[in-house]
């Protein structure tokens, strides 16, 4: 160890390697996202040498680049683990589950840590224990179970502060504990004003009082939360309402003043030597012109002394059948900022309305003189719609990097919560746009959370079912049309729907008998409802699901629940695969024009006179082979002038949302196009019924329909 950071200090002389910091947290990152993957994988009855070399390769890379940048706490306990995996490799010891659980535990330490050095975290977990435990493991001895590193807040404010992390087990359910919860910052500071609605909507949640006066200083605000949850619990509820890194909750101190030399604030302690910069401060040990410090710990003599080295990409392993192994995706990715692909894109969006407008502006031409210019601009449609297709699949990632966070998740919820799961995932190679992808992660999150611990039952009760002890929840990703359906199906106990109406009827909510089967599902996303027999730490609060619809229905997205009692449920989630560009049809209306997203058009016809019936005072349907659907009048929905009073509209393009379709009646078919989508609400307002504008090719701007909205208009 002190060898590693001499080097490291050595290395820094000559050389400014906080240029390197983003590319080394990139990169480790990855790795531990590996690691937890294949420990999550491994075998422990029968391991595979090739896999324990895998495993070790990537503590071995966290742990070099570790000590080449002067982050001597990551690197001694990356070096700890590295002792225990030689071992392992080398048939010294033998896997157990109790040395996964220890790698484990200590690859989220090491996410803390590598959080806090980019500025991320504000707590810093104390590792004293798993060190231990890791040197005990590593000298054959068996330990103590191994518990979640406790999350200490750097500097401590009081000389006994009450830890941040509330106790596993039954035990925090009865300890009463005063926070600070800092929020901030919010480009609108009134945000945090619903996390006090919250303390208010739900039942022993605790109490909340503003520091602050309900003023906000740089954006940040302050609370006072004296609660029994648990610091996971409220952080959970607390991201349906503003962003989780704008939270932190540490325990209140005595300071005052918002800023450092507030009057009346306590003069500030200076912070533990062991606490100066990690290597991402002022000052960091292996930053320019400062000396290493001697490291903590003294180095295991089970392992050899490591010599410091540059980050390596996993892509390079040294192990002897590393040949069969395809290579890592990081042997040919080349890291891009996420803001320059944005640029990009927007940029190619132009360029789509530019190749638009000048495809317009030539239909006045004559095809016969302007021959060759014609080509030309025939090879410029087709190259737009091939860069614009490239350029969008480098924001395209697989459903698997979604996917991925789930196992370990189950994992540890499942023997939290006493049960046997199963997780099996399918279409791990569908695509989505990155911004979609980060929007879906939460409620993706809390429908697998609420499969667990509402659907699944313990093994005991699977067993008396005639079921197997193990339940199984599967995450199905697909492409229908333009869209992505995203599945969570369970195999457990499904809804019942005696017992959801008897729910809804105590929430004040109309729930007749004779409501439909879906009707009846739906009732779970009502605001507050939860059918939960005790609240517990993983759910049972009343607050998500509404959340989670609201959230899937902002990325322009649907859901639908199917459930059969005893045999399980289903939630499928349908998304539009990108935000930014979408093939549409374009209709005439009028002198207006509107877009229809190409994947909701189904066909489209001219009408017939006895086509048409009229139903009560105003409703009209539209008999398409047998099939009657409702007809909506775009001139009258959106009140557009007309001049030639004689006109009669008479063609009809059906639409489909949701399972049901509908007939727009329209006055011609412009064509269809790629469009540029441009957000409407930031630009101007929110619009009943469209979802969005575009630019068209002769410069006019065009609204974007939304087809969900319309069909909800013909069901009241």
């Amino acid at each position: 160890m002190g060898d590693m950071s001499n080097e490291g200090a050595h290395l820094s002389a000559g050389i400014d390697l906080s240029q390197f910091f983003q590319v080394f947290f990139e990169e480790a990152g990855e790795n531990l996202e590996s690691m937890e993957q294949m420990l999550l994988e491994l075998d422990v009855s029968a391991a595979d040498d090739e896999e324990l070399n895998a495993i070790f390769r990537c503590a071995h890379s966290v742990k070099g680049g570790a000590a080449t940048f002067g982050f001597t706490d990551v690197a001694e306990l990356t070096h700890q683990m590295e002792a225990l995996l030689d071992k392992l490799r080398r048939h010294e010891l033998t896997p157990t589950a109790q040395m996964v659980d220890v790698l484990l535990a200590s690859g989220d330490a090491l996410k803390a840590l590598l959080a806090r050095h980019q500025g991320a975290g504000n707590e810093v977990p104390d590792t004293t224990e798993l060190l231990a435990t890791i040197r005990t493991l590593c000298a054959g001895g068996t330990p103590a179970p191994v518990a979640a590193p406790v999350m200490v807040a750097p500097p401590p404010p009081a000389p006994a502060p009450a830890p941040v992390a509330a106790p596993a087990g039954a035990a925090a359910a009865n300890l009463l504990r005063t926070l600070e919860l800092r929020v901030g910052s919010l480009p609108d500071p009134s945000m945090a004003d619903n996390l006090v609605e919250l303390f208010k909507e739900i039942d022993g949640l605790g109490t909340i009082e503003p520091l602050d006066a309900g003023r906000s200083a740089d954006g940040m605000r302050r609370f006072k939360i004296v609660t029994t949850s648990s610091d996971n619990d409220l952080l959970d509820l607390f991201t349906f309402h503003v962003p989780r890194e704008a939270v932190q909750l540490q325990p209140l101190g005595p300071g005052y003043g918002f800023h450092e030399g507030a009057p009346g604030a306590p003069p500030v302690e200076a912070p533990p030597a062991r606490e100066v910069g990690y290597g991402f401060f002022d000052n960091a040990p292996g930053a320019p012109g400062a000396a290493a410090p001697a490291p903590a710990a003294a180095s295991d003599s089970a392992a050899p002394a490591p010599v410091a080295e540059a980050p390596k990409p996993v892509a390079k392993p040294a192990a002897p059948r590393a040949e069969a192994k395809p290579p890592a995706a990081d042997a040919a990715t080349l890291r891009v900022a996420v803001e320059k692909v944005d640029q990009l894109i927007n940029l190619v969006g132009e360029l789509v309305i530019t190749q638009a407008m000048l495809a317009q502006n030539s239909k006045n031409l004559d095809a016969a003189l302007h021959q060759q210019l014609g080509a030309g601009l025939a090879d410029l449609e087709r190259n737009t719609r091939d860069l614009q297709e490239a350029v969008m699949s480098i924001r395209m990632i697989p459903m698997s990097m979604v996917f991925n966070r789930f196992p370990r998740m189950l994992r540890d919820l499942a023997a939290k919560l006493g049960k046997k799961v199963e997780l099996v995932t399918q279409g791990e190679a569908t695509e989505l746009d990155k911004g979609m992808v980060e929007k879906i992660t939460d409620p993706l999150t809390h429908l697998v959370r609420n499969s667990c611990d509402h659907g699944i039952e313990s093994p005991a009760d699977r067993l008396a079912k005639g079921k197997p002890e193990h339940g199984t929840i599967t995450l199905v990703a697909s492409h229908q049309g333009g869209s992505i359906v995203i599945e969570v199906r369970d195999d457990g106990k499904g809804l019942n729907r005696e017992k959801l109406i008897s729910k809804a009827r105590e929430k004040g909510i109309d729930a007749p008998d004779s409501m439909s089967d879906n009707e009846v599902w739906n009732l779970i996303f009502a605001p507050g409802f939860s059918t939960a027999e005790v609240v517990t730490d993983v759910s049972g609060r009343g607050v998500g699901m509404d959340v989670v619809k609201k959230n899937i229905m902002a990325l322009g997205g649907s859901v639908d629940i199917d459930s059969a009692e005893g045999y399980g449920m289903s939630v499928k989630v349908r998304l539009p695969l990108t935000l930014a560009i979408m093939d549409g049809m374009s209709v005439g209306v009028g002198e207006e024009c509107y877009i229809l997203p190409l994947g909701s058009v189904v066909e489209s016809f001219q009408v017939q006179d006895n086509m048409v019936k009229t139903i009560g005072t105003t409703g009209r349907v539209v008999e398409v082979r047998g099939e009657y659907m409702p007809v909506i009048d775009l001139e009258k929905v959106f009140e557009v002038p007309r001049f030639d009073f004689e006109h009669v509209s008479n063609i009809m393009v059906v639409v489909e949302s949701e399972g049901t379709r509908v007939a727009l009646l329209v006055d011609e078919l412009l064509g269809q196009q790629q469009v540029v989508v441009k957000n409407l609400e930031a630009n101007y307002r929110k619009v009943p019924d469209v979802s969005g504008a575009t630019i068209m090719g002769d410069g006019r701007v065009a609204l974007i329909l939304d087809i969900l909205s319309l069909v909800r208009r013909t069901r009241h």
